[in-house]
């Protein structure tokens, strides 16, 4: 689910690769499409029974104050039919570590930290999003695709670099770093296709698609400042998912409407507002001024929100609450907004003592807050010009 993975659902993946590796050579056709599993694969099955007691025991039942969480997953289950020839354990757990992430078991055991899980709190549509993805996975045998793709890559369908004189009998190897950039492209489209199919999977049990950006947006104002895009990241950014989900939400949001016509009669009720704030543009100006320009675009908004410009300490890590202190900080502007247009720009001037701010700090992040002072979105703000 999230871009970065805690240490237990590494240590899940690594294990099943490695597990996988293990159980023996399955003969694989090397002409074998990987986006689809023979039907005698079942080295994914094996190794999630072999994996299921320790995670198990890492686990807890999710009961209590994430019955919310449980109630949907339930639903979802309910719409759901296992692929061909598999057997699924449909449970959901919960890793009590404070982290933010999920990860799904090849058998159907979906496992929520406990970060996530009360972040989704009572919302039964922010678990409908965390949810969906991992049944998703599931679903669509994505260990079993990534194992497949993964040996493909091994049986030398990278490029070959021959080393040494051409006129010399020499050695050849596969270009690894070709080979990690192609798995990366595929694990990534791996989530991309889990968000799409988990998007029409919300729409059919009576959750609104919207909370599944609602819920990107929130992961992403909890972490760093962006760095900088790799060609070998396994995950989509959050703003690379937006962009390529964008058709996909418009799709599940009919489906959810032409199945539930009073949203608000659906089990997860009305649509959150969301907020799609695109990267600030900075520019000067010939009054010798700063602008920094937001681009957004909000969904299901009735009301204003309000934009907030931060600056943090270079001495120190920058903080992304979930909520902001009420206004009145010297290290912030605010500027309300009906976001009514297809696409709103809010611009912040500042002057030239105001671009610098105080000594040691700098205009870093721009929030975007609801009526009660929650974060809906965050963007990075470029480097002002001196």
């Amino acid at each position: 689910m999230e871009a970065g993975a805690s240490q237990l659902s590494r240590l899940v993946m690594t294990s099943c690769l490695c597990a996988l590796s293990a159980l023996g050579q399955q003969s694989l056709d090397p002409s074998v499409n990987p986006a689809e599993v023979p039907s005698n694969f079942m080295l994914d099955m094996e190794t999630a029974a072999r994996l299921r007691p320790q995670l198990l025991a890492q686990s807890v039942a999710a009961a209590g104050r994430y019955a919310s969480g449980r109630l949907v997953f339930d639903r979802l289950v309910a719409k759901v039919s296992a692929p061909t020839g598999v057997r699924l354990v449909w449970e959901l757990r919960i890793v009590e570590n404070d982290q933010f992430n999920a990860f799904s078991s090849p058998d159907g055991t979906v496992y929520v930290e406990s970060g996530l899980a009360q972040l989704a709190g009572p919302s039964t549509g922010l678990w409908a999003a965390i949810l969906s993805h991992e049944m998703a996975h599931v679903l669509r045998r994505d260990w079993a695709r990534r194992y497949l793709y993964q040996k493909s890559l091994e049986s030398g369908n990278g490029v070959g670099i021959v080393l040494g004189d051409p006129g010399l009998p020499s050695a050849s190897w596969t270009d690894s770093e070709k080979a990690s950039g192609d798995m990366a492209r595929f694990c990534r489209r791996l989530e991309v296709e889990a968000d799409r199919d988990g998007l029409m999977l919300m729409a059919r049990a009576g959750y609104h698609p919207d909370f599944v950006p609602a819920l990107h947006h929130l992961l992403h104002a909890r972490g760093p400042n962006a760095p900088a895009v790799s060609l070998y990241a396994m995950h989509p950014c959050w703003e690379e998912r937006d962009r390529e989900l964008s058709h996909a939400y418009v799709e599940a949001s009919i489906d959810f409407e032409r199945r539930w016509p009073e949203w608000y009669a659906s089990p997860g009720g009305n649509p959150p507002v969301i907020v799609f704030a695109e990267a600030p543009k900075v520019r000067s100006t010939p009054s010798k001024e700063v602008e920094i320009q937001i681009p957004m675009r909000c969904q299901n908004l009735a009301g204003a929100v309000e934009v907030v410009l931060r600056a943090a300490s270079t001495r120190g890590k920058t903080v992304h609450p979930d909520r902001l202190a009420d206004p009145g900080s010297d290290d912030e502007i605010r500027q309300l907004t009906g976001c009514t247009s297809p696409k709103t720009t809010v611009t912040f001037t500042l002057s030239d003592s105001s671009s610098r701010h105080k000594s040691g700090t700098q205009w870093t992040d721009v929030y975007v807050l609801d009526a009660w002072g929650a974060v809906l979105a965050r963007t990075d703000v470029p480097k002002l010009p001196r």
